[in-house]
């Protein structure tokens, strides 16, 4: 029923992953059911079955970039909508079965993405170490729980989990990276506005068109939207077809996006609506342009109705 919020939750597993720990910064995931799943396709088509209320997936990270699974399944399949994101700061930890000098380690389990963030930490602290592939964070605490491997890279919830001796905090090499994730529901009216709001869409151009891209960022421009991120991902159709997911400033509810929404369904091959939610995090959004507010809009429109009755200008 739309207004009633989820109590049933699913987030790329296994336990104790990055996507658990920002699933949980949610107050309404504290209280009700987390279920994870071994993939994004899975943990949404939960959502899509009725299985679950909302999917917690990834969607960007600073430093490796967009998720392309998740983007490509919120443009394929069923319409799924975002509700929510949650900004979570990547902090990963080094753990093993026991406190052991950083050179003992001779072997560490870790994501290939976790491997990659860590790289100059670990050649400048374990050089003789061996790094090997696991499936996610969680599997390499686990395995160095199990006596596998000497240590694991791993998220602070997931070294808990497994209860592994932290041997080094704070091993990424960037201290601010963060990864971006998207809370997914199935579609229903999007929350309120709160002023500082984002929308994303995904928008297929017209390809036999001139300018087609060209047209999309104009009919965003001339309204005072601001485009926040954009993102292209093959269609698989054929060689050189893309859809473009954009993130713009703003909600569906304000006038300026709207006309937006309709100039985009006017020039578009496909417009698909992913939802207007909540931006996280503390930087705040470039203030709209003079003549873009509603007041703005409800001016221009009363103006143009006195016209076509034959009344002053």
């Amino acid at each position: 029923m739309p207004g009633v919020p989820p109590t049933r939750f699913v987030f790329l597993g296994p336990e104790g992953t990055f996507a658990e720990q920002a699933l949980r910064t949610i107050p309404a995931a504290e209280h009700g059911t987390r279920t994870p799943a071994r993939s994004v396709p899975e943990a949404l088509d939960a959502v899509r079955a009725g299985d679950a209320d909302a999917a917690l997936v990834p969607l960007e990270n600073s430093i490796g970039g967009q998720v392309g699974v998740t983007l490509d399944e919120l443009a394929d399949g069923e319409p799924l909508v975002i509700t929510r994101e949650v900004v979570l700061p990547v902090q990963f930890v080094l753990g093993a079965r026991t406190a052991v000098p950083l050179g003992e380690i001779r072997s560490i389990a870790a994501h290939p993405q976790a491997h990659a963030q860590c790289r100059h930490w670990l050649r400048a602290h374990v050089p003789a170490a061996t790094v090997v592939d696991a499936l996610s964070n969680a599997a390499a605490a686990a395995a160095a729980a199990a006596g596998e491997y000497d240590a694991a890279i791993c998220a602070p919830l997931g070294a808990g989990r497994a209860r592994l001796t932290v041997l080094a905090k704070d091993i990424a090499d960037h201290a601010d990276a963060v990864t971006r994730f998207a809370l997914v529901s199935r579609p229903g009216p999007p929350p309120a506005p709160t002023g500082d709001d984002l929308t994303t869409l995904a928008v297929y151009i017209a390809h036999d068109r001139v300018g087609a891209l060209l047209a999309v960022l104009t009919e965003l421009a001339v309204r005072g939207v601001n485009l926040t991120r954009i993102e292209s991902r093959p269609t698989g159709e054929r060689l050189g077809r893309y859809v473009f997911f954009l993130d713009c400033s703003g909600h569906v509810a304000e006038v300026r996006m709207g006309e937006a929404l309709q100039g985009l369904r006017r020039v578009c091959a496909d417009v698909r609506f992913l939802g207007s939610y909540p931006r996280a995090g503390t930087e705040r959004p470039a203030p709209a342009p003079p003549g873009t507010a509603d007041a703005d809009f409800a001016d221009a429109a009363a103006w143009l109705a006195r016209i076509r009755a034959g009344g002053p200008a």
